[in-house]
């Protein structure tokens, strides 16, 4: 049964590096796990890599924008490598469309609107090319605003910058989501303050049950879900449990109760950053999800895990588009 939505995963670029097809990439996601794990859409991210981490994918002397456009092609190839099973989605229709016709949907996001670079034009250029879902930033300042980061003076005082403001609302203007994880907590605080469109935490979890900047406090959950907005679980170890190695689905469990009781139900949403980390994964990879979502039935009723698979999101998907 096709029934998860997967707000994160970072399987275009590592499979692209590794010069593997859909088919061939044996990462945490490809089509047959895919379908194994029942599958209804996945948000494929186009990471843009920046200064430290150029040389690590080949991406030396590029700028941001050529290496979106070079990963833009990677994801059509995707797409083109597996046309018989999946097809892309821009809007909550899309997917029930490609669904009734047996296919999985995927959506098209970007991770870090570094390449941006202060034109307000390539927000647009983004829609044209099909992405739904825009990350503000990744773990570098850039022309929208500053990251989340370790000093908390930094971490809860340096928010967007005025370019940022105008990317915001461009964004609801289009209806493109706007994504706040690895976004500053007083960045958080502009987009909650300055969106008229609910928005995204992609892969993220709870700061109180792991004091992580790239998790997010209880005011932040709570904030979040005053706006109707969402936030995709993330399962990498060190977001989960301090200092662990070890994706656990009770500890995914854990933060999925406590953001339900910070944020929410209809806040609730997967966001595994699947392909973006190293850990041992109990559960092994998208094929296991079903372990996932059998675990929640202890803490969850059927229609709230309905919810956590895919109603939240779709909600979402639907609101910021109107």
């Amino acid at each position: 049964m096709r029934e998860i939505i997967d707000l994160h995963c970072d399987t275009v670029l590592l499979s692209s590096d590794a010069g593997k097809t859909f088919h061939s990439w044996n990462g945490h996601i490809n089509i047959d796990k895919l379908k194994a794990g029942g599958c209804l859409a996945q948000c494929f991210a186009l990471f843009i890599p920046a200064f430290n981490e150029l040389s690590a994918y080949h991406f030396d002397n590029m700028k941001p924008i050529e290496i979106y456009e070079t990963l833009l092609k990677a994801y059509k190839a995707i797409l083109e490598d597996s046309r018989d099973e999946i097809r892309p989605a821009y809007s909550p229709d899309d997917i029930a469309e490609n669904t009734e016709k047996g296919f999985i949907s995927s959506i098209l996001t970007v991770e870090d609107g570094m390449l941006l670079d202060g034109c307000i034009d390539r927000v647009d250029t983004l829609w044209q090319d099909g992405v739904r879902m825009l990350a503000l930033t990744w773990n570098y300042e850039n022309s929208i605003g500053h990251p989340n980061s370790a000093d908390s003076v930094l971490h809860t005082t340096k928010g967007l910058k005025d370019f940022g403001f105008e990317v915001v609302e461009r964004m609801n203007q289009l209806g493109m989501i706007i994504d706040v994880s690895h976004l500053s907590e007083a960045g958080f605080m502009d987009v909650a303050r300055s969106s008229k469109k609910p928005f995204a935490a992609s892969h993220s979890c709870s700061r109180s049950l792991c004091d992580h900047s790239r998790n997010l406090t209880d005011e932040q959950l709570h904030i979040l879900g005053d706006c109707g907005g969402v936030v995709g679980v993330n399962f990498y170890s060190r977001f989960l449990t301090e200092g662990s190695d070890d994706t656990k689905i009770s500890d995914i469990v854990k933060h999925m109760v406590h953001i339900k009781n910070k944020a929410g139900m209809e806040s609730l949403s997967w966001g595994s950053d699947f392909d973006g980390f190293e850990s041992t994964i109990e559960f092994g990879d998208y094929s296991g999800f079903g372990m996932l979502t059998d675990a929640l039935s202890k803490e969850f009723t059927d229609d709230e895990i309905d919810m956590i698979n895919n109603g939240n999101f779709l909600r979402i998907f639907r609101e910021v588009q109107n």
